[in-house]
């Protein structure tokens, strides 16, 4: 959770049923080609609008400035330093555009600080690729794969289709609700052209998977590496959820499901041929990212078992049992195991003098039960407590002054259920964070180490994760449930 983070307005309910969506720029969306790895989505088949062909052309963005790339560095956290493994994803990437469908074009790769896995491309062939994401795979034939396929997005000019398609569905609507005076027609349009746009975005998605993974074969490499590494995000997801599942469609969502991603690309993979062409170099990946931070920046706030602690805003806290927590860039998220229960933490803004009462009722959009809400002192910190009844959850609100900042703590219980007990124990433990906390926190980094034994409980009992050891290292290392380790072979463990 970042230092800046405002948050009014947002509703846990929303959060809920699709999960927080994170901080996007819409200029500089239209110009990237993003491959969000942490969402999910279903293909569907909504109404779509129809661009007459005699509309009126509207010209996409120039070429990426340096200052587009300035913006999405800042926003992941900068650059990460890592040389190894920036030297080994410089050479992918030149092995692969040689293999390319336009060998004549430049790449540059910039390697993000960030723990969230995602990859994506500009048009000028500027590639991003976070340490999250490079902590996930496990050899260099499926980081090879995510960068043939961001480069397909850039052979494909897919980004300047995309602006395209999206300026002119707006042109359209406007000149309907504006020109024509049929605002509701013109309304219409707009909702529908998001459908069209997502649809068109998620066929771009699958045709950049296939271009990927021929490139893939060309280049050398494994070419079922992609289906690996996409089932190894399949299944990170799942562990996020904590249901076991990766979660729920969304109308909207730019991506296929990652299922139907890797049912294609496997599809693509055998049509080049058996498994066991092409190399993986699994060795040589492994070397390059031995001592990669894994997960949270401290300074951003780090999970450690069930207790938050963000030194930069001072503050930590610990959820009840059954919580697993995540910290994302707007917020912590919460959920138990069988998803009955959420909660959410995010600071909000609020204007001097603001009672945190109002606070609450300003950033919630359901009614709040007038004789509810209560002010008092909580740890030393004023604070204001409501309840609120959705049609299918129960919420319990609670808005928090620290110092100059507010800060908001909500939890919902599926149904009728008032989470109150949860709820009180949660928000009592807010406090400051102590100096000594403070210098005790250290980034978790992966360590490559070798097999002494088969049993993978043997390393499963190293990892420094807060919950399901073995299931986090079988998905760090690519390994099905029931796998057998190869003696004096090397595996990741995240060690503190």
């Amino acid at each position: 959770m970042g230092t800046g983070a405002t948050r009014a307005g947002t509703r846990i309910g929303a959060t809920v049923r699709a999960g927080l969506r994170g901080v996007r720029w819409a200029a500089l969306a239209l110009a990237l080609s993003a491959c969000a790895a942490e969402q999910t989505g279903a293909v569907l088949t909504p109404a779509v609008v129809r661009v007459p062909a005699d509309a009126p052309r509207t010209t996409g963005r120039g070429a990426s400035s340096d200052s587009d790339h300035a913006k999405l560095v800042a926003s992941f956290g900068g650059e990460y330093r890592a040389p190894a493994a920036q030297h080994l994803l410089t050479e992918v990437t030149d092995r692969l555009v040689r293999a390319s469908d336009r060998p004549d074009q430049s790449y540059a790769v910039t390697l993000l600080d960030s723990s969230v896995i995602n990859a994506f491309a500009l048009p000028n062939g500027r590639l991003y690729v976070t340490r999250g994401l490079l902590a996930l795979a496990s050899d260099t034939s499926e980081i090879a794969a995510v960068l043939a396929h961001e480069i397909a997005h850039v052979t494909l000019s897919h980004a300047n289709a995309r602006t395209e398609l999206e300026l002119r569905s707006q042109l359209v609507s406007r000149v309907v609700a504006d020109v024509l005076n049929d605002p509701t027609t013109g309304a219409q349009l707009q909702s529908q052209s998001k459908f069209a746009l997502a649809r068109f975005s998620r066929e771009q998605e699958l045709e950049a998977d296939g271009v990927g993974v021929r490139t893939l074969a060309k280049a050398g490499y494994d070419p079922y590496g992609a289906a690996r590494f996409l089932n190894s995000l399949n299944r990170t997801l799942a562990l996020k959820t904590g249901t076991g599942a990766p979660g729920e469609p969304d109308m909207l969502a730019t991506h296929p499901g990652t299922g139907e991603r890797i049912t294609l690309v496997t599809r693509a993979a055998r049509r080049t041929g058996a498994p066991g062409v092409g190399v993986d170099e699994r060795a040589r990946y492994l070397t390059a990212i031995d001592g990669l931070t894994y997960g949270d920046n401290p300074g951003d706030g780090v999970v450690r078992g069930r207790r938050f602690i963000h030194p930069s805003l001072g503050i930590a806290f610990e959820v009840p049992e059954g919580f697993t927590i995540d910290n994302t860039r707007s917020a912590v998220l919460g959920t138990t195991g069988e998803g009955s229960r959420r909660l959410l933490f995010d600071q909000v803004e609020a204007e001097p003098g603001r009672s945190l009462e109002a606070v609450l009722r300003a950033t919630w959009n359901d009614a709040i039960e007038p004789t509810s809400v209560e002010t008092r002192e909580i740890g030393g910190h004023a604070a204001a407590t409501a309840l609120s009844r959705g049609k299918d959850w129960t919420f319990r609100l609670a808005a928090l002054r620290v110092g100059d900042a507010t800060y908001r703590m909500i939890m919902a219980a599926k149904g009728a259920t008032d989470p109150e007990p949860a709820f009180r124990r949660w928000v009592a433990s807010l406090a400051t964070v102590t100096p000594a906390e403070t210098a005790a926190l250290r980034p978790l980094r992966l360590q490559v180490v070798t097999a002494a034994s088969a049993d993978p409980d043997e390393l499963a009992r190293r990892m420094a994760v807060p919950d399901r050891a073995l299931e986090r290292f079988l998905v760090l290392n690519g390994l099905e449930r029931g796998a057998t380790l190869k003696v004096g072979e090397a595996y990741k463990i995240v060690t503190e």
